[in-house]
C-alpha cells in the first residue's frame, strides 16, 4: 500500500481551477485501478493533499437545498462572490480568503475502505489543531464538522465544515478550517443546511490573526500522523 502523500499548496486559487485538479487527479488515479484491473497489474495509485484558499464562493452539495442561499445573483455580484452547484456531499458552504481548505485526493484502499471512518480522522485533525490552540473542539452527535462548546451546546458554533465524495474508494472535496475567514459572508447562506448554530473562526475565538503557515504545518502533522501518511 502506496502511504505517500503529494503534497501542493495552491496558494489562492479560484474554486472550479482547485476542482478541476482535483478532478483530473480522480480520473488518473481511477484509470490505474481498471488498468489494473483489466491487465491484471498492480501498479500504485497516487496520493494527494492540496491546501488552499478560494475567492469568496458559495458551494452547494448534491443533496443540497437552493433555498439555504438567502441571497440573488445580483447581490453575489455586489459582494465580489460566486455560486457552484458540485457533487460533494453535504448542503451549502462558503470559502474565501484566510480560510484553510484541505483536498485529500487519497485512494482509500493505500490505508482503509471506509467512508464514515475518513471522515471522523479528518475532523480529529483539525480537532487537533485546535487544541494546539487551548480550543476545546469535538463532535456533536448527528452533525459533520468540528464544533465548539460541544459538549454543554450553550452556544455551539462550527469552525470547521466538512463535505466529500469518493469514486472507487478515491476522495475528493474535503475540509474548510476557518482561520482568519470574514464570518459576514455566512450570514447570507444557512450554513451546512443547519438552522440557529453560529459559525465561528480561531481569530475570532482568539482574538488575533492567525500566521496561515503555522495553522497549515499543524494541521498536516496531525493529518500525517492520524492517517499514518509521509508527505513528499
Amino acid at each position: 500500500m502506496n502511504k505517500n502523500v503529494i503534497y501542493k499548496d495552491l496558494g489562492i486559487i479560484a474554486y472550479d481551477k482547485a476542482l478541476g485538479l482535483q478532478e483530473s487527479f480522480l480520473k488518473k488515479n481511477v484509470g490505474i485501478k481498471l488498468s489494473n484491473r483489466k491487465e491484471k497489474k498492480d501498479d500504485a495509485t497516487s496520493n494527494y493533499l492540496l491546501f488552499c484558499e478560494h475567492p469568496h464562493v458559495y458551494t452547494l452539495g448534491r443533496n443540497g437545498d437552493k433555498e439555504n442561499l438567502l441571497i440573488n445573483n445580483d447581490f453575489l455580484e455586489k459582494i465580489n462572490a460566486t455560486y457552484h452547484e458540485i457533487g460533494r456531499g453535504g448542503d451549502i458552504t462558503y470559502h474565501g480568503p484566510g480560510q484553510l481548505v484541505g483536498y485529500p485526493i487519497l485512494d482509500l484502499e493505500n490505508f482503509f475502505t471506509d467512508i464514515h471512518k475518513y471522515m471522523r480522522f479528518l475532523e480529529e485533525a483539525i480537532i487537533k489543531t485546535c487544541a494546539e490552540y487551548d480550543l476545546d473542539a469535538g463532535r456533536i452527535e448527528g452533525l459533520t464538522g468540528v464544533w465548539l462548546d460541544h459538549k454543554e451546546q450553550k452556544f455551539p458554533r462550527k469552525i470547521s465544515a466538512l463535505g466529500v465524495k469518493a469514486s472507487r474508494w478515491i476522495t475528493m472535496h474535503g475540509f474548510a478550517l476557518n482561520v482568519n475567514t470574514d464570518l459576514r459572508y455566512f450570514g447570507h447562506i444557512v450554513p451546512c443546511g443547519i438552522q440557529n448554530k453560529a459559525v465561528t473562526s480561531l481569530k475570532q475565538e482568539l482574538g488575533r490573526e492567525l500566521d496561515m503557515t503555522e495553522v497549515k504545518n499543524k494541521v498536516k502533522r496531525h493529518l500525517s500522523t492520524i492517517f499514518e501518511m509521509k508527505f513528499i
